[in-house]
Order: structure tokens, then C-alpha cells, then sequence
């Protein structure tokens, strides 16, 4: 055991509280630890030194990182869904003509040529000659920095969030595969270029021999054991070193361990295991050891450094901005600028560019260093622009549509008290309702309520149908016609006396929401015998009861006892995977979660707005 890995564990473990401490929430903490690394090492204190245990660790914590980085990638994101309803079709020709897929592809084809352009100017300029090895640097993106910049932002599932992430995810795949290339010809070894081929031959075996471990995981784990943790390690010290024999660089080994481990599906447990021993032990020793190897003393020495610095990371900016004519036509400016210049960030992969050019001897020390500290640059500025500069586009503003077929007492009634959280459209047949309660909310009279006519008068465009003619049989024939129009929720009212009736099970099987107004109004009535105060809770204007669904990851793993909005709500009940929950304090939410909860009207739809927002 070293003083220096004391110094290094001490240092990894302050970092973030000193982060904390001064509220700065927009530096990477990657970049913090490197800049921890550099006051510790070379450059100033002279405390920290490389020896054999340290450097085995930092060289595990780069793997690993690589690992988590593949893990990132949502494949999912790359299917181009083609509309399966009528009403998928209508949404995608109204929509703004373009997919995020297709977007990210032909954004990050313009950062590639611009790179290779930029490239090429060092190259013929003499500042730095290998057009390659610059062409691959200038085109990373830091995918972590980015995910955690959509995420702050809750923008991980609107269109402009989907874009940059895709951006982003290209922008660290493929430098990936282009650096392994490089890498294997550079090094003498480019005959052997399609041995690379095995290694994903490899990966696919694995991912098909594994492929329902984790539902069997589930059943036989046991905290002595840990066996989904022990196999992701397999596959990261198989992968790697497969890819050593191959003419690769073990990076990309895990890297595609990551991957398959993604497409594992496993647990989110899981995650935050691997979480805790890259980003908790290895990778941050990783991180201040590149620090305090660099000696920035000696770098300054050079006459060319002061120049070439400012230079690369001029070259990282404009690497990306040429995306910004591209992003523009499809989003607010300042947007399109805020997502260029949060797709300059990079440093995850430039950290191991660097490291393979070493090996390699495709670059001096002395350059890997200007690189650097050019990339730590780009990661002060490019969130710090981001937040700055990002504005709510208008389609991430628009409350969920709600519409009622039937205008009468109960549902004007309903549409009123929810009209402030949703946007209601009422529809009716009836000219007598229609001149009674045209007044009261916004009522469209219709000549008939035909399946054909509803769908001409946009009656199914909705996020929500609630059918409330007291004629069942209407309700179940129009609410089978508005799911197969591909409404994702359809509720009915249901006065159906006939016990022998199975609509109530096909409707059901249709996913399709039912209620009946007397077994609600019986349930109510016995509930308030029970329990007197009930009636008040229901009917109270000033607190109700409430549900909401946890969609935004901000909220995951978080404790009950840290929202910023409990003292404001009674959390009562958690609905997870079917099953009750009985909260308290440190209880930790989790995606899809429901939440029965009791709080004032006034401050619930700010509630559910954060909520309910999709950041997945």
C-alpha cells in the first residue's frame, strides 16, 4: 500500500463534496477530478506518483469507464418505428417531418466532415500532422456529460432531447470503431483487421447464451453471491482480452461488453452496482491519475503550447458547429446553438484516444497534453452554454388532450375541475345538451357519432377518450373503434345491469378503462360509514387525493424524505409492479412507480408536471 493511493482514495472522496460544498452543478466531475489530479501531481504539489498498484487500477478504471459507456447506449433509439395506428400515422404527418434517428445521422455526417477539414488545416499547416488520429479526436462526444446534461434538463424523451442524445451516441461509437481501425494500422497490423470480426462474433454467442439470465438471476440471487456482477466482470475481462488477441485495443472489448450487457436487460440494480464500483473506486482514480501525469510545467516550456491549445480546442468547437445550421431548421436557434455547442464536449474518449496514440506512438506526450487540456476546456464551457442558452421548445409545453364524447352533468363537471391541468374538448350529438352546456365548457355538436365521423372531427386525436353516454353498448362500440385508432386510454362508463354480460372481460382484454357510476357511488357510501373523514378528502376543495406515475429518471432511487416537494403531499400508498407499498421517509421511488398521495389542488400540477415528465 502507497501514500499516493491514500492521497489518490482521499482525493477521489473530497472531490465531489467539495463540488457540493461550493454549488457548482455544471462541471463534470470527471473534469474536476483531473483538475484535482493536476494541482496533486507533475504539474504543482508533487504528492501523487504513478507506481505499479495505482497504474494497474487507473489502466481498469479506463475499462471499465468504456464498459458504463457502452452501457449508456439505448438501441432502441436507433429503431425507425413505423406507425402501427391511424393515429401514429396522422401524428407523424403532422409532425415536423423528420425523425431524431435520421437527424442525429446527417448532424453527426456534417461534425465528420467538418473534422476531417479541420484535421487536414493542422496537417498541411505543420501544428500537428497525423490527419487521422485528429480527424477521430475532433469528432467525440462526451455521451456521459450529455446524458447528464439532457437529464438536469428533463429532456431525455422530447425531440430535442432524443436528437442530441443520438448525436451524442454516434459521437462515441463510432471514434470508438475508427480508433480501433486506426489503431490496428498504425500499430502494423491492418492484415489483421478482420480478426476484429471474431470479437463481435464472440459477443453475439455470449448475448444469445445469456440472453434470460437475469429473469433466472432474479430466482437464485442472493447478496453472497452477486452473480450478475461477477458476470459482467466475465464478460469485460473475456471481451478485452479477445480483443488484445485480435489486433484491438481492450477499450473496445469493453466497450462492446457494455453493450451486450445492455441489451441483457438486466435489473437497474444491477446498474447501480456497476455504478458504484467504476464511478465509487476505479474510474475516478483513473481520472486524477491522467491529471497528475500531466506536467504542465514542461508543456509550457514548449514555445508551440500556448498557441496549439487554444488552437485544438477552437478545433473541438468548430468540430461541431457546422451542426448548428442543421439543428436550426428543425428547433428554436438558441436551442440549436445550446445542443452544437453540448456536442463540443468531449473527454471520455479522448482520454482513451490518447492513451492508445501513446501505445501506438502516434503521439508525443507533449501533444496528448495540449489535447487534454483543450477537451477539459470544452467540458467548462459546453454545459455551461448549454443551460445557459436552452429554452422550452413549444411542443414540450403542450398539456395532455383529454376528450369527452357526451356532454352532460358529469362529465361537464369533470372537464371543469380539469381544465387547468389538461386541454378539454367536449363532444355531443344532443342539441339540448349542446345549448345547455356550451356555456359551461367547449362543447362541438355533432350530427351523428359515427366511428367515421368522430375520427373526421378529430374526436380520437387524444391522449385520453372518456366516453359518457349512459348507453354502454355506444360507449363499448366506440371505445373499441378508438383503440383500434390507436388512443392509448379509453374510459368508459359502464351502467350495465345484466350480470351475465362479459363485456366488462372484453374490455378489459381490450385495455380499455370502465367505471359504473353505482357501484362507485355504493363504494364511496360504505367507505364514508367506515370511515367518516373520507367524504371530506374526495370532496375537499383545498386538499384531494391524487395518483401520479413516476416517469422522470431525475426522481428514480430517489428517497421520499429528499423530494423538494414533501412537506407539501401525504405519500399514502406506492403501487409498484402490481404490488402495495407502504411509504416512509427513506423509502426510494422508482420509474413507474404510482403515487397515491394527498395534497392541495393549487400545488399539484406543478407535482405531476415533474413528476409525470418522460426523462428516460
Amino acid at each position: 500500500m502507497s501514500l499516493s493511493l491514500i492521497i489518490v482514495a482521499l482525493a477521489a472522496f473530497a472531490t465531489p463534496l467539495l463540488l457540493a460544498k461550493l454549488n457548482i452543478s455544471t462541471l463534470p466531475t470527471a473534469v474536476a477530478e483531473i483538475t484535482v489530479g493536476i494541482i496533486l501531481g507533475k504539474s504543482l504539489l508533487h504528492v501523487v506518483q504513478a507506481n505499479t498498484t495505482i497504474t494497474f487500477l487507473a489502466d481498469l478504471g479506463v475499462i471499465l469507464l468504456l464498459f458504463l459507456s457502452g452501457m449508456e447506449i439505448d438501441f432502441s433509439l436507433f429503431q425507425n418505428k413505423q406507425p402501427q395506428t391511424p393515429l401514429d400515422k396522422k401524428k407523424a404527418e403532422s409532425s415536423t417531418q423528420y425523425s431524431p434517428l435520421k437527424l442525429a445521422i446527417i448532424t453527426y455526417a456534417v461534425i465528420i466532415l467538418t473534422s476531417a477539414i479541420i484535421a487536414a488545416f493542422f496537417s498541411f499547416s505543420g501544428l500537428y500532422s497525423n490527419f487521422w488520429l485528429a480527424t477521430i479526436l475532433f469528432a467525440t462526444i462526451a455521451l456521459g456529460v450529455v446524458i447528464a446534461a439532457l437529464k438536469e434538463k428533463e429532456l431525455l424523451n422530447s425531440r430535442f432531447g432524443q436528437t442530441i442524445l443520438l448525436i451524442a451516441v454516434l459521437g462515441e461509437v463510432v471514434p470508438m470503431l475508427a480508433l480501433t481501425a486506426f489503431a490496428s494500422i498504425y500499430d502494423g497490423h491492418a492484415s489483421q483487421l478482420w480478426l476484429i470480426g471474431i470479437l463481435f462474433v464472440v459477443a453475439a454467442i455470449l448475448f444469445k447464451r445469456f440472453r434470460a439470465f437475469f429473469d433466472f438471476f432474479q430466482r437464485i440471487n442472493k447478496a453472497t453471491t452477486q452473480l450478475d456482477i461477477r458476470l459482467a466482470f466475465f464478460f469485460i475481462f473475456l471481451l478485452a482480452f479477445l480483443a488484445e488477441r485480435v489486433g484491438a485495443e481492450n477499450i473496445l472489448g469493453a466497450f462492446i461488453a457494455g453493450i451486450v450487457i445492455k441489451l441483457l436487460e438486466p435489473e437497474e440494480s444491477t446498474r447501480e452496482k456497476l455504478d458504484a464500483i467504476g464511478y465509487g473506486f476505479l474510474i475516478p482514480i483513473f481520472f486524477i491519475m491522467t491529471g497528475a501525469n500531466l506536467d504542465i510545467p514542461s508543456l509550457l516550456q514548449e514555445p508551440t503550447v500556448l498557441i496549439l491549445i487554444p488552437l485544438f480546442f477552437l478545433g473541438f468547437l468548430l468540430a461541431k458547429s457546422l451542426a448548428f445550421f442543421v439543428l436550426k431548421r428543425y428547433f428554436q436557434i438558441k436551442n440549436a446553438l445550446a445542443g452544437s455547442l453540448l456536442s463540443a464536449t468531449t473527454i471520455t474518449l479522448v482520454l482513451a484516444a490518447l492513451q492508445v496514440a501513446r501505445e501506438v506512438q502516434a503521439i508525443n506526450s507533449e501533444q496528448a497534453g495540449e489535447f487534454l487540456i483543450a477537451a477539459i476546456l470544452t467540458c467548462l464551457l459546453g454545459p455551461l452554454c448549454f443551460n445557459h442558452l436552452f429554452i422550452t421548445e413549444p411542443e414540450d409545453t403542450q398539456k395532455i388532450k383529454v376528450n369527452f364524447i357526451g356532454a352532460n352533468i358529469l362529465t361537464i363537471s369533470a372537464a371543469q375541475q380539469l381544465d387547468q391541468w389538461y386541454d378539454i374538448q367536449l363532444y355531443t350529438d344532443r342539441q339540448d345538451n349542446y345549448q345547455t352546456y356550451n356555456s359551461e365548457a367547449a362543447v362541438k355538436l355533432l350530427p351523428d357519432l359515427k366511428a367515421e365521423r368522430l375520427i373526421k372531427e378529430q374526436a380520437f386525436d387524444t391522449d385520453i377518450l372518456v366516453l359518457g353516454y349512459r348507453n354502454y353498448q355506444l360507449n363499448y362500440q366506440l371505445a373499441l373503434a378508438a383503440k383500434k385508432y390507436g388512443v392509448k386510454r379509453v374510459i368508459t362508463r359502464f351502467e350495465n345491469r345484466d350480470i351475465m354480460s362479459n363485456l366488462g372481460k372484453k374490455m378489459s382484454a381490450a385495455e380499455i378503462e370502465y367505471f359504473n357510476s353505482a357501484d362507485v357511488n355504493v363504494s364511496v357510501l360504505r367507505s364514508l360509514i367506515e370511515t367518516p373523514s373520507t367524504l371530506q378528502i374526495l370532496t375537499a376543495n383545498e386538499s384531494r387525493i391524487f395518483e401520479v406515475v413516476v416517469r422522470n429518471r431525475l426522481f428514480a432511487r430517489k428517497q421520499i424524505k429528499d423530494l423538494s416537494f414533501a412537506n407539501q403531499v401525504t405519500i399514502s400508498r406506492i403501487f409498484r409492479n402490481g404490488t402495495s407499498i407502504a411509504p416512509h421517509g427513506n423509502t426510494r421511488l422508482e420509474l413507474n412507480d404510482h403515487i397515491v398521495f394527498m395534497g392541495k389542488s393549487a400545488d399539484v400540477p406543478q407535482i405531476r408536471r415533474t413528476i409525470e415528465k418522460m426523462n428516460e
